[in-house]
This record gives C-alpha cells, sequence and structure tokens, in this order.
C-alpha cells in the first residue's frame, strides 16, 4: 500500500474561504463527518479533533500554519483501536489562487507506510471529505447522505474496520508472495540465498488466510509456496508435508487445473529428496496427467515442469 497519498480539486471559492474552512468548526462539523477542532490551531501546538459530543477523532500537532495557502498537520487516528496503535501520519494542505474566485486545494496525505489501518481508510475517507468541502462552499449546503447501492444482494456487509483490514492484508499477502518467488527464483539462479525464504513464505500463507477475497485456491498456493520454500532450504521432509497438504486443500474443495498439477509436482520432487523414488514417480506421473485447459498456463507448466525430479 502507497505510504502517500494525493488529492486535488478546483473549488469555486476564495482561497481565504476555502482555508477559514479548514479551520471553523461551523464549517468543518458540515462536512469532515460531524468533527471539529477542540480549540484555534496554532503552529507548533497540539491540536485535537472531536465529535460534537467531545469524543477524540484525531490528534497530533500543527507543524505549519501559513494562512491563507498552508497547512501542515501529523495525524493520529483516535476513533478505532487499531489505528490508534498505529504511528502519526501527515497531512498538507495546499491552497493557490487558480483564478478569479477560484482555487486549486491539493491534499498530500503521507507517512502512512508504517500505518496500513490508516492508509486503507483515509483512502476512502478523503474523497467524501474533500468533496463535502467543495459543496458546502459552492453550495451552502452539506452533501446528502449515500443512497443505498440498488444492487444490493442482501448479503450483510463487512464493517469497515473488516474491510480495511482485509483491504491490507490482501495486499500484503501480494507483496510478500511475489517477493518470496522473486528469492526463489534468485536461489535457482545461484544469485540469493534462502535466508529468510521459509520465513517469508509462511508471512505469505499468514495474510492470506485474513485477505478480503480470499479462495480455497490462495490457501493451496500458499501452502505450495511454503512447500517450495522448505524444497529450496534443502529440506524435502518439510516440503513433502506442505506437498500433501497443498493436495488435500485441492481435493478438498475441487481444484483441478495447475493447483493440482502442481500438488503433485512438489510430492514428486520431495520423494525424490527423500529417495522414495518409486513414490515420486508415481506422484511426477500424476502431475503430468492434469489437463491445464488454459494455453499459456500450459505452457507455464510445461516449463516449470520441463527438468524432472532427480532421482537416487
Amino acid at each position: 500500500m502507497t505510504s502517500t497519498q494525493i488529492y486535488q480539486l478546483y473549488i469555486r471559492a476564495e482561497v481565504e474561504a476555502v482555508f477559514q474552512a479548514l479551520l471553523d468548526p461551523d464549517f468543518t462539523r458540515r462536512y469532515f463527518h460531524g468533527t471539529a477542532f477542540t480549540d484555534p490551531p496554532r503552529a507548533g501546538q497540539p491540536y485535537a479533533l472531536s465529535t460534537p459530543d467531545g469524543t477524540p477523532a484525531v490528534d497530533g500537532t500543527i507543524e505549519v500554519l501559513d494562512p491563507p495557502h498552508r497547512l501542515v498537520q501529523t495525524w493520529h487516528v483516535r476513533y478505532d483501536p487499531a489505528m490508534e496503535a498505529e504511528p502519526p501520519s501527515r497531512v498538507e494542505w495546499t491552497l493557490t489562487r487558480a483564478g478569479e474566485g477560484l482555487t486549486l486545494l491539493r491534499v498530500v496525505h503521507g507517512d502512512l507506510a508504517r500505518s496500513p489501518l490508516t492508509a486503507a481508510s483515509v483512502s476512502r475517507g478523503w474523497d467524501w471529505v474533500l468533496g463535502g468541502l467543495k459543496t458546502v462552499l459552492e453550495t451552502g449546503m452539506p452533501l446528502p447522505p449515500v443512497a443505498s447501492d440498488p444492487t444490493d444482494s442482501g448479503v450483510e456487509a463487512a464493517t469497515p474496520a473488516q474491510d480495511i483490514t482485509g483491504d491490507w492484508h490482501r495486499a500484503q499477502a501480494i507483496e510478500i508472495n511475489n517477493a518470496v518467488w522473486d528469492q526463489l527464483a534468485g536461489v535457482a539462479a545461484g544469485t540469493a540465498t534462502t535466508v529468510g525464504l521459509v520465513r517469508g513464505a509462511y508471512a505469505a500463507a499468514y495474510h492470506w488466510e485474513r485477505a478480503k477475497g480470499a479462495t480455497p485456491a490462495n490457501e493451496a498456493r500458499a501452502r505450495y509456496l511454503i512447500g517450495k520454500a522448505w524444497l529450496a532450504s534443502a529440506r524435502p521432509d518439510q516440503a513433502l508435508g506442505y506437498g500433501d497438504r497443498t493436495l488435500a486443500q485441492c481435493e478438498a474443495h475441487g481444484l483441478g487445473d495447475f493447483d493440482l498439477a502442481y500438488a503433485h509436482e512438489l510430492r514428486a520432487r520431495s520423494l525424490a529428496g527423500l529417495g522414495r523414488d518409486a513414490e515420486a514417480l508415481q506422484a511426477w506421473a500424476a502431475a503430468l496427467a492434469v489437463e491445464i485447459a488454459d494455453p499459456e498456463d500450459r505452457e507455464i507448466v510445461e516449463a516449470d515442469f520441463a527438468d524432472a525430479p532427480t532421482l537416487a
């Protein structure tokens, strides 16, 4: 997930009016989810945003206050326990006169690399907040409530926190998964070591288990990756265990095609590494017998299977 988010919009209002709308509680409560500064912000001083009943929403420090062109503040979420545990990020507002009665507003929310839950949350929230700011300034009215989706299936939706967390786990799973495969390729080419390889594969599996939209195929592939990491680390005994787990996942969920082929392939190479040649040949034959429907997938599998397991 990116560590910096950038938003930009034009508002039909003078720069001074837009800047005032960032600070004035009478304005901010109309577009900023009902929150406002508890006290007038001052450069170099801590600040807090709260709801009308005084519940803390965000706090931090005002780093720059240069009316009517620039406001920089650190950003520490208080309304969600998981996000509250993350380190502060930073929000920079820049206002430029773009024409007669026209302001260009640029918002940069950075330092989010170590705050993935906050990053996922604000990536959705800023569109609403900035759209609300523009609407209030141009029409004098706040945005109306968002209508429910007419295509709603009736399935209970995930809560925002669940949704944000699931998105983050998915992003982490993909990133780590790709990194482990890159390292495996490096090990095979002699340009990388196996240090951290198995740990990375387990980390990818951990995140896939918690990822939004994860499927049985993702679990099978996560198990397969762990097995390949163990095999590259000269531990065919551990690799065979994950080959068996991968095959069991495929059989339990009706996974065929390349998932099933690779499950047999992992077992074959692991068995060969253990000197169990007869079983390895059976597993290899099973891998080669799996039909791969997509021509591109078939080409990849055939390339991966070009080197048969080395038998004793």
